[in-house]
């Protein structure tokens, strides 16, 4: 890729000062390049700091939801998932004790190419990468941003160092978007982050086989957790085992091996099972990732924003967090739109605070859900768990039911107090199931232990994205934030008072 290159200016200490911009942005990947594209395309003077520009290589990012299609098209790149070999999802079917339950997404309503998409991480956001690179307006350059320049509590631009690494070069703007995901070196000087790591995904690529239901991924329910399955290209099928946290095997004495072939093998779906034991047995072919939940507590700096990964991490079960990210940039994008002047700090951010609460609909559902799922289909000694799990196959079983929430986990109906009635709608439903036909004293203590566990999963993570902000925003000041008034606009209205 050609990477424009800065004006060098005067040197301040050991820095080089580079030439000025509208809008700095720190990182390159999904959200980084779809907001570099959004914005350019608005005419500001867009510079990307990105620390490797080379193809990504991930074991993440693959599974686009239909909402996030839907946020794609609204930013004007839905071609980036062309002649990349991506492929649609409908679906998904969940496979516990050897029955199934196929889950639809209600795209009955869209068009007919609105649907997920499946494809390599890395082919996807060099496509992005380059649609933001052809725009004359944004600068796109390899380099790692080692912190942010602050001068009295405001963020002025950021310090890195170029692709080489020998020269230390200071970048300046009136507002610096940091997005540079999951491992962000930055979140620490905008927010106050608490990490969770409550499993891994193990993940491995299969080949010579295909799923037995087309267009559709596969979850599997199985002890100690679940498994889950869905192509990756016309030729690939990625598998992801999630793995607790305190039993992760070690992967360089072979452990991570043994454990994939004698504890995880026999739960793989027949179609699938021999490809799989083939598949751990390819060299370099097995990739550990962490799975990171973080709720978004950002901290007020005027000048400089979080987005994406950096911000707000959830479980990767349900595949939710590309969806969750190009919504934070479509939002941000609509609401940088009025604003045509950003060198009043203190003003911008006061407006832009409100990107923190107007994401709160998709993130926070989409966050609640992928974590709450994760919870309930992990094994457990208590059986409370298990009758959980199938409370809620029964409950998807409904049909009906199954409809509501698909269009929840896909992005198209982000609404909390629906992921609410969908939750409370389970629990009655499972409390029922327990208690018919005659409400034994075995069976009332057993619903009871249902609620009360099923509460103890799921009122953390709503709690932790916050109540107020996730049920009620109208309630919070900052939801009713302005674009404020430029220079020009507060000089007419004062020579309009003196006339």
């Amino acid at each position: 890729m050609e990477v424009p290159n800065g004006n060098c200016g005067n040197k301040n200490g050991n820095f080089e000062a580079l030439g000025t911009t509208d809008i700095i942005i720190v990182g390159a990947g999904v959200a980084g390049a779809s907001l570099a594209y959004s914005l350019g395309k608005d005419g500001r003077r867009v510079r990307v700091i990105e620390r490797d520009l080379n193809e990504p290589n991930r074991v993440m990012g693959e599974v686009l939801m239909p909402g996030g299609y839907l946020k794609l098209i609204e930013l004007g790149l839905q071609d980036c998932v062309d002649e990349i070999d991506a492929q649609r999802i409908l679906g998904y079917v969940l496979y516990k004790d050897r029955k199934e339950v196929p889950i639809n997404f209600p795209l009955q309503n869209y068009q007919s190419h609105v649907a997920g998409r499946l494809f390599h991480n890395g082919r996807f956001v060099q496509r992005l990468r380059n649609k933001a690179a052809s725009l004359h307006n944004v600068s796109l350059e390899q380099g790692t941003v080692t912190s942010l320049i602050e001068e009295n509590g405001t963020v002025r631009g950021v310090h890195y160092k170029d692709k080489s690494g020998d020269r230390l070069l200071s970048a300046y703007a009136p507002l610096t978007v940091v997005c540079n995901g999951y491992l962000s070196n930055l979140r620490r000087s905008l927010c106050n982050p608490k990490v969770d790591v409550p499993s891994y995904f193990v993940g491995l690529v299969l080949t010579g086989c295909k799923l037995p239901n087309e267009n559709y991924g596969g979850v599997i329910i199985a002890d100690p957790s679940p498994i889950v399955f869905y192509p990756i290209s016309s030729t690939e099928i990625r598998c992801m085992v999630d793995v607790p946290s305190q039993n992760l095997p070690s992967l360089s004495n072979g452990e991570m091996s043994h454990y994939l072939k004698n504890l995880v093998a026999a739960k793989v779906i027949p179609e699938l099972r021999t490809a799989f034991v083939t598949a751990i047995e390819e060299k370099d072919n097995i990739r550990v990732m962490a799975n990171k939940i973080m709720a978004a507590r950002p901290r007020p700096t005027p000048g400089a924003l979080l987005i994406g990964d950096a911000l707000n991490m959830r479980h990767a079960l349900t595949g939710g967090g590309m969806t969750v990210a190009l919504s934070d940039v479509v939002l941000l994008r609509d609401l940088l739109r009025p604003l045509h002047d950003l060198s009043d700090a203190s003003s911008t951010y006061e407006y832009l605070e409100s990107f923190y609460v107007l994401r709160k609909p998709m993130s926070s559902t989409i966050n609640t859900l992928a974590n709450v799922m994760q919870k309930m289909f992990s094994a457990s000694s208590d059986p409370a768990i298990e009758h959980i799990q199938q409370s809620c196959l029964g409950y998807l079983r409904l049909g009906v039911f199954a409809h509501g929430l698909s269009a929840v986990h896909s992005g198209l109906s982000p609404r909390p107090l629906s992921l609410a009635f969908h939750l409370l709608a389970m629990a009655i439903y499972g409390v029922c199931r327990l208690l018919l036909p005659f409400p034994s004293p075995k069976r009332l203590w057993n619903a009871a232990k249902l609620l009360w566990v099923g509460s103890s999963i799921v009122l953390p993570f709503i709690q932790s994205e916050g109540v107020r902000q996730m049920f009620f925003p109208l309630t919070v000041p900052s939801y009713y934030r302005t674009p404020p008034e430029t220079r020009t606009e507060k000089y007419e209205k004062k020579l309009h008072g003196l006339i």
